[in-house]
């Protein structure tokens, strides 16, 4: 015998109808379905204005992909430099195991950033140059909240809040984090303080200049990884940044590859030099030291 939509418990209307009648009968456990306004869940998530920030400006299917993309990407930035100052913060009071839980929460949000290349990684050149210029001069290199937190992680550039002077908050806020330690440094700043023999100049100096290489600083490091004791709280704390490293590094290859994939090495609708560019800053290491030591382990 058929089994009807009403009758199959995997289905909404069945859900809707088992629901109305616990509901008719006062059963506790039943959903609310009446609402005289937007439901709390679009009012709480913001559904309405969400979905309305999605404006393609040409018939191109492809280009909604590439706003959606760019939007949950936007979003995931945001969230991961909460997660980094938090633990930057942490780590500035000595607080290492809360940094360490930040740090964590921080690589699942950054292997979604990673994942969500995913959603262009079939776009063709055909297709990208079809909406391509409608964006005009709108580039990633833009980004504020992308800045954030290269800042964060020691790539410091004064010139680079210079886009945003239209918009003093974010200039303002950007400004803060040039001008502040990073992510590394207060782990550099909390070696010291625990009598590693980190060299003054990465402790205290000009915070809006970017983190250079120093050989004194591997040295540091290695003391650290020739304490292999379990709980060595300082040894996880280099492994956790070291996480944090390759998955930066991890989603500036996609980016790379993404753009090599759609449009080659032609210039970037910014003006940068775009494939070359990406490539210079896909090589860099993120953490430089933490890497440097595995030479010599």
């Amino acid at each position: 015998m058929a089994i009807t939509a009403q009758q199959c418990p995997y289905s909404p209307q069945w859900e809707e109808t088992a629901a109305g009648e616990r509901g008719r009968r006062g059963e506790e456990g039943a959903p609310v379905l009446d609402f005289d306004r937007p439901t709390p869940y679009v009012d709480y998530v913001g559904v309405d204005t969400l979905l309305g920030l999605k404006r393609p400006r040409t018939e191109e299917p492809a280009e909604s992909a590439f706003i959606l993309t760019t939007q949950v990407m936007e979003l995931l930035f945001t969230l991961v430099a909460e997660q980094w100052e938090a633990a930057r913060d942490a780590l500035e009071a000595d607080d290492v195991p809360g940094a360490l839980a930040w740090l964590r929460r921080s690589r699942n949000a950054q292997d979604v950033l990673t994942g969500s290349w995913d959603l262009l990684a079939d776009m063709t050149p055909a297709q990208f140059n079809r909406f391509r210029d409608a964006f005009g001069e709108a580039s990633g290199f833009q980004s504020y909240t992308y800045r954030h937190l290269e800042f964060l992680l020691g790539n410091k550039s004064g010139p680079m809040v210079r886009p945003h002077k239209g918009m003093p908050k974010v200039a303002e806020q950007l400004h803060t984090v040039l001008e502040h330690p990073g992510l590394y440094d207060a782990a550099l700043r909390l070696l010291a303080r625990r009598g590693f023999p980190v060299p003054d100049s990465a402790v205290e100096r000009d915070w809006t200049q970017p983190y250079e290489e120093d050989p004194a600083v591997t040295e540091a490091w290695a003391r650290v990884y020739a304490d292999e004791r379990d709980g060595n709280e300082l040894l996880l704390l280099a492994e956790a940044l070291m996480d944090v490293a390759e998955r930066v590094t991890r989603w500036r290859h996609r980016h790379l590859m993404a753009v090599k994939r759609t449009m080659g090495g032609k210039p970037g609708s910014g003006g940068s030099n775009g494939l070359t560019w990406l490539a210079r800053n896909a090589e860099k290491d993120v953490f430089p030291e933490l890497w440097r030591l595995r030479d010599t382990l």
